[in-house]
């Protein structure tokens, strides 16, 4: 039984409107120092709200905030950080045209005795003793621009600890970064639990909660639901108490017709990305595309969607062969996209839901080729607003306002007005939650049954055998291996996507053993 001497921080009671929204309903959390404590809920709980409020972001309605004993008022970010709380964001704000070591000091930055002139030297020094401290090897004098996104992660996750912060509230911080990378985040995250750090983890990946949690809280519509040591827990009971129910199967069961084919790639080379590519995707099939971080995956829909340059090979749809120089080409082939990156490429995140789900198809809606029927383009967005369940209060909503189960929705539904025969989805539940993910793949499996081709890009192995016809897995711009339903396993698929053929007789154990897999 715990008491509170035990915890470093206590939130009770915390309450918390916005216009015609209680956000927060009397929702309390309580943090043990040198512990990993997982805050979990569907997007819309109240999870970044609660954690707004810690960081001073967000002034709350009620209730208070107890730190080490002692009652505190955090009126802004600047006072959180002086009361040592720190915050890892999911989105990334890096400011690109600086160093990596100016990124982490950014505000803090060492000067000269008696000058204020940046010492250079001395901000490399401290960059690097961070880095030694917790096993870091990027240069601090790179330019931010010139990181990946997984090192940028890094880079975030870096400057949250260089605070030297008590409590360090991580928001998704593995949805850009590879497996191995996670597990060195997860090396990271135990040396500084060693050291008496407390950390708040926010993920909708229930296999790391599951791995790097001693605690779980959930949260549902603005409400504290329960807390209980991760051990006492399993998937099934945790979606039940996220999401007030029992789902029987998040991924539904599917009764599409597998036909004809619907796109044949032949051969495709892009220097540098990919060789020889060749596969086929069905009407009334889901081709699922595995690899690692840096496999090629990406780049081969892109250029398949004609955002990049095809360097030889052939794309064939309905028997014949197709030259596609541009994403207008694709969408006039019936191909369609939906990006990674929602919010970068997919998202006019200022404009409304309505703009964004007419945007790929506005041309149907347009007389003369300039004036928009506004009444058609009311009732068609409306109609796609209703067939998809997008949770808003209107069309006219800033898309940048819903949650990103919601904006994912807009996106399918922007595509789905140009009625295509094949649709590509490259992390089509990157970032949404468990509900959430549970009403995408309704929607993948009733195009499938309409006859739709689809083609699913997912670093997540469940998605991948739970929604799969069939299976190629892609390492370095190859395909390594090909599986249909009957063959699909999670460890055939990972020792392809690792770099070895299909078929190759390497142990799996011994590939575990090589990679540092558990």
């Amino acid at each position: 039984m715990s008491s509170e001497a035990d915890y470093i921080l206590q939130m009770k009671d915390i309450t918390k409107t916005f216009p015609g929204v209680k956000a927060l309903d009397n929702v309390s959390f309580n943090l043990k120092k040198g512990s990993v404590h997982a805050l979990m809920g569907e997007n819309g709980a109240g999870k970044s709200t609660l954690m707004k409020v810690l960081t001073g972001i967000y002034k709350a309605d009620a209730g208070e905030i107890i730190l080490k004993g002692a009652r505190v008022n955090i009126n802004d970010p600047k006072e959180a950080l002086h009361l040592g709380i720190s915050m890892i964001h999911q989105e990334l704000n890096p400011i690109p045209d600086m160093t990596v070591a100016e990124n982490i000091f950014v505000g803090r930055e060492p000067t000269y005795k008696f000058l204020n002139i940046l010492n250079r030297k001395e901000l490399r020094s401290m960059t690097l003793r961070l880095f030694e401290e917790i096993g870091i090897k990027i240069d601090p004098g790179a330019k931010l621009a010139s990181l990946s996104v997984a090192e940028k992660q890094v880079v975030e996750i870096v400057k949250a600890i260089s605070y030297n912060a008590d409590i360090i509230i991580m928001d998704e911080p593995t949805s850009a970064i590879s497996d191995r990378e996670v597990e060195k985040l997860f090396e990271i995250i135990r040396k500084l639990v060693s050291k008496g750090k407390a950390i708040i983890y926010i993920s909708h990946k229930m296999d790391e909660i599951f791995q790097i949690s001693d605690y779980i809280t959930v949260m549902r519509d603005g409400a504290y639901i329960d807390t209980k040591p991760t051990s006492e827990l399993n998937k099934q009971k945790l979606i039940s108490l996220m999401v007030g129910r029992e789902l029987s199967s998040v991924f539904p069961k599917r009764n599409a017709k597998i036909s004809d084919i619907a796109m044949e790639v032949k051969k495709l080379n892009i220097k540098g990305i990919c060789k020889d590519i060749t596969f086929k995707v069905r009407r009334g099939e889901i081709l699922g595309v595995a690899g690692l971080m840096g496999a090629g995956r990406t780049e081969v829909m892109e250029a398949i969607f004609g955002a990049r340059k095809i360097d030889s090979g052939e794309i064939i749809i309905n028997g014949e062969r197709v030259t596609i120089n541009s994403p207008k080409d694709a969408i006039n082939k019936g191909i369609a996209l939906v990006t990674e990156d929602r919010k970068l490429l997919g998202l006019n995140l200022k404009s409304s839901v309505k703009n964004n789900i007419t945007l790929a198809n506005l041309s149907a809606y347009c007389m003369l080729k300039q004036l928009i029927r506004i009444n058609e383009e009311k009732k068609v967005a409306d109609a796609q607003i209703d067939a998809l369940s997008i949770k808003t209060p209107d069309r006219n909503q800033i898309v940048n306002s819903l949650s990103g189960g919601n904006e994912q929705k807009v996106v399918i539904a922007k595509w789905l007005l140009c009625n295509p025969d094949i649709l590509i989805l490259d992390e089509p539940t990157r970032g949404i939650d468990v509900g959430a993910k549970a009403e995408i793949y309704k929607i993948m499996n009733s195009l499938a049954e309409a006859g739709k081709a689809i083609i699913m890009i997912s670093s997540e192995m469940p998605e991948i055998l739970g929604m799969s016809d069939r299976v190629i897995a892609l390492h370095e711009g190859r395909i390594t291996g090909e599986f249909d339903k009957s063959e699909m396993d999670q460890e055939k698929i990972m020792f392809c996507a690792t770099g070895h053929e299909k078929g190759e007789a390497v142990s799996w154990t011994l590939k575990q053993n090589q990679l540092g897999v558990e």
